[in-house]
């Protein structure tokens, strides 16, 4: 009597778990990688770890995961192609890297449109989740989120107005600000965050556009010697997610990725990276060495005058693929005030 009773309390317990959606001990084991491109001691590693061990904990243990930090299982150019083909199963993607394949989202490059990392990845993030079907078609899109903004740091030359850039060879941080150099009369050299270093100090590269906390971090302030303090752009990032892997998956440990894949996750990622290029701004001011440049109103007026042809040539790329730039760009406007990160 007792484990018939037993019994039906365990069948009920089953039903229960299926009618809520939880995960259960019957569902198919998944070992999920994790693939970043940035260093171990970033702090993109920790809150991606903190997902993975979230996404176990409710998955009750059938979703596992590793994270594999510093381009282990591919080139950071390559991250969006590794999610589509599973070579890994969550990848973080700079779409920035590959320009002109993904237009929309090249909105969130352009130059003095968003004042701080923590609003303006809620704003990206809620503004691109419809557009991200149809951008992004080979992946599960996650979420998006951006860095804290990033500024002009050189090795021999300052930088302080746009015409100082004329003759400059410039690292951008993506497509959209490699055409605003090219528009200054520089020229462009394309290197990957962790091959950045090498490239200044080689003379491959005069100067760098970069977050501030990542400076140190990647050993950029080892070689460079004038920064200009300026919140100049932001750059775009997503979590993307291997389309068959999440295809194979039960309905409830769907849920629990898409429970993951949320807007107050984009912020939970963002965040401690934010306060870490923030802080960075204190820590190079305060290194021997180095000449922070404070640019007045004017010098700024000039560069947000500079800027102004990347809106065309960004809006004349989302036409090219069958948008409608003019309302694209006011709802994202528009999230950048209700998450208070407009510029």
């Amino acid at each position: 009597m007792r484990s018939r009773y037993t019994g039906m309390i365990c069948a009920a317990v089953l039903v229960l778990l299926g009618a809520t959606g939880a995960a259960t001990a019957q569902d198919k084991k998944f070992d999920l990688k994790i693939s970043h491109w940035v260093p171990p001691s970033h702090p993109l590693q920790k809150s991606l770890e903190e997902w993975g061990a979230s996404v176990e904990k409710d998955s009750g243990g059938t979703i596992t995961y590793k994270v594999y930090p510093a381009q282990q299982l591919g080139k950071a150019f390559d991250h969006y192609d590794m999610a589509r083909d599973g070579i890994a199963d969550l990848t973080y993607v700079n779409p920035g890297y590959q320009p002109g394949r993904f237009p929309i989202i090249g909105a969130g490059e352009l130059p003095f449109l968003m004042s701080n990392a923590k609003g303006g990845s809620q704003a990206i993030d809620a503004w691109y989740r419809k557009y991200a079907a149809k951008e992004m078609k080979d992946v599960k899109f996650c979420l998006a989120f951006v860095h804290d903004p990033g500024a002009f740091h050189s090795t021999k030359k300052k930088i302080v107005v746009p015409g100082d850039i004329r003759g400059m060879k410039i690292r951008p941080a993506d497509a959209t600000i490699a055409s605003f150099m090219t528009m200054l009369g520089g020229t462009n050299v394309q290197a990957a965050a962790p091959e950045v270093r090498d490239v200044l100090e080689r003379g491959v590269a005069d100067a760098v556009t970069f977050p501030w906390g990542s400076v140190p971090l990647f050993g950029i302030d080892k070689v460079t010697k004038y920064h200009l303090d300026m919140p100049l752009y932001v750059t775009t990032f997503v979590l993307a997610f291997n389309k068959a892997k999440y295809d194979e998956m039960s309905a409830a440990q769907k849920k629990v990725i898409d429970n993951h894949c949320t807007n107050e996750w984009a912020l939970k990622i963002a965040s401690p990276w934010a306060d870490f290029e923030h802080a960075g701004i204190a820590k190079i001011k305060a290194e021997a060495g180095h000449e922070v440049i404070e640019p007045t109103a004017a010098q700024v007026a000039e560069w947000k005058k500079a800027a102004e042809p990347l809106h065309k040539v960004w809006a004349d790329n989302v036409r090219k693929a069958g948008g409608d730039p003019d309302t694209i760009m006011k709802e994202l406007k528009a999230d950048l005030v209700k998450y208070n990160a407009a510029y």
